[in-house]
């Protein structure tokens, strides 16, 4: 058998086991299968190009795999699962440097310099005109240009990104300046006439890393606005642009196996951003180009909370759950800063001890990624089975004895339903409100990033206990032990 079929067979079966990879990634029981099943197909993917590329040095290869795996084992060591979206943010904005770098890398190795391509542009001008003159085809050009364009923006972004996550001083509050949106669109339109004219002139291959200059300003200045709520958002559609970009990538080195990877990621990320938008009730464009903050006519936090607000301690706390048959736990990021997710797990299994039914209702955009309370849960061992989505959760919190909010804001905030002129109106929320009574634990009545109060805390049902949610946690599981 010919040898390239073989290497596209190889590249077809690891492409069909990423396809099963994430399929296997859907659900936590089948998500080390799915997780072991990714990673064979990329083995196969490697080994193929290895023996495809005879020109690669391994002992190159050798000493990046090296280098890689010992990042990777100090990351996974030191990297709380607390500060996992920021590791996903690293590792988008890295797919999308490398996709640059491989891209760029590509273009001169192809001999596109004008040093090169002299004997080349004399033969070829008269027939095929502009762009004739590169050993690269049309294709390529352009998907190289999309490559640095789409790599260079997602690198930036997702730097932008793990600042905002990580709180950085600098970053931690969005960023906004006069023209924002018009300066966007003259880099916008720069960037195209850049990757234009290097498609045209490919000799000139500084033309290449102009676009990669502008671009990343772009991404920088694309991110700069967007507030930390947004943040799943934004995660989702940068993970879908590293996708889209190494797919870019695969048409410039002419590889079948990433061209199925890159576009496995891109339309996974935009499905998940379509997800994403729809759980917080809000366009991608809003998302992009809007702001999240206070409505004109909003009643102010003196007029929400003044008077009505009603403290209790963990020993109040404990009398309540002691005769509740039903209790749902609604984790926020307040639980992740807190490190509470295993606090909270014992907490639950105390509860159910003592004949307790016990859920948890988790909101898509709780934390700062998709799926960020899942991931701390999953972690501290709570099972899959007892986290409920909005849809499973919200008709059951009438018949709830006791809802428990650790750190959520904005998910439970019931002006959602109730005032049309909202920031965050119409975005679909946990309805906790309805439960017979409502514990809120929070270190203060801060509001969350909608910027907005929150009049669940000054509900008749509701109880605040201010205090550190792991801290809270902690000293209640000791008060229901001591009843």
């Amino acid at each position: 058998m010919d040898r390239t079929v073989v290497i596209n067979l190889a590249y077809l079966l690891a492409g069909v086991l990423f396809i099963f990879g994430l399929k296997g990634l859907t659900h936590p029981r089948t998500a080390v299968r799915g997780n072991l099943t990714g990673a064979l197909g990329m083995l196969v993917a490697v080994v193929a190009t290895l023996v495809h590329q005879e020109v690669v040095s391994l002992g190159l290869v050798i000493a990046g795999m090296v280098v890689g795996a010992a990042v990777g084992a100090v990351l996974a060591q030191r990297i709380h699962m607390t500060a996992m979206p920021q590791l996903v943010a690293l590792f988008n904005g890295f797919g999308g440097g490398a996709s640059v770098l491989v891209a760029g890398a590509e273009l001169l190795r192809s001999g596109t310099t004008s040093a090169q391509t002299t004997a080349l542009a004399a033969a070829a001008d008269a027939a095929s005109g502009p762009g004739a003159t590169s050993a690269m085809g049309l294709d390529q050009l352009i998907a190289v240009v999309a490559s640095g364009l789409i790599g260079a923006v997602t690198f930036w972004g997702s730097m932008v990104a793990f600042g905002k996550l990580q709180e950085l001083r600098w970053l931690k509050k969005p960023i906004h300046y006069p023209g924002q949106h018009p300066a966007n669109a003259v880099l916008g339109a720069l960037v195209l006439a850049l990757g234009v004219a290097m498609i045209s002139w490919p000799e000139h291959a500084w033309l290449y890393w102009a676009v990669v200059l502008v671009a990343s300003v772009l991404g920088v200045t694309l991110v700069l606005p967007i507030g930390g709520a947004d943040m799943p958002v934004v995660i989702a559609l940068l993970n879908s642009y590293s996708g889209l970009a190494a797919a870019a990538t695969g048409f410039v080195l002419e590889n079948n196996v990433l061209i199925i990877s890159g576009s496995l990621v891109g339309a996974s990320g935009v499905i998940l951003t379509q997800l994403m938008c729809k759980a917080m009730n809000r366009s991608l464009v809003h998302v992009l180009f809007g702001t999240l903050g206070p409505g004109e006519e909003g009643a102010t936090a003196d007029e929400v909370y003044q008077g009505r607000i009603k403290s209790t301690s963990a020993e109040e706390v404990a009398m309540l759950l002691e005769t509740a048959r039903r209790v749902v736990i609604v984790p926020g990021y307040g639980m992740a800063v807190a490190q509470a997710q295993h606090a909270v797990s014992e907490l639950a299994k105390v509860l159910e001890s003592r004949g307790t039914e016990v859920e948890f209702g988790i909101h898509p955009v709780a934390g700062r990624m998709p799926g960020h309370m899942n991931v701390l849960l999953a972690e501290a061992d709570v099972p899959y089975e007892k986290l409920k989505d909005l849809d499973e959760i919200n008709p059951t919190f009438e018949q709830t004895d006791v809802v428990i909010v650790i750190g959520a804001n904005d998910v439970v905030n019931p002006v959602a339903r109730t005032d049309p002129n909202s920031p965050i109106a119409g975005m679909p929320i946990l309805e906790v409100d309805k439960a017979k009574t409502v514990v809120v634990i929070k270190r203060s009545l801060s509001p969350g990033f909608a910027g907005i109060p929150n009049p669940l805390f000054a509900a008749d049902n509701t109880l605040m206990f201010f205090e550190d949610g792991k801290k809270a946690i902690t000293e209640l599981i000791s008060a229901l032990k001591e009843l």
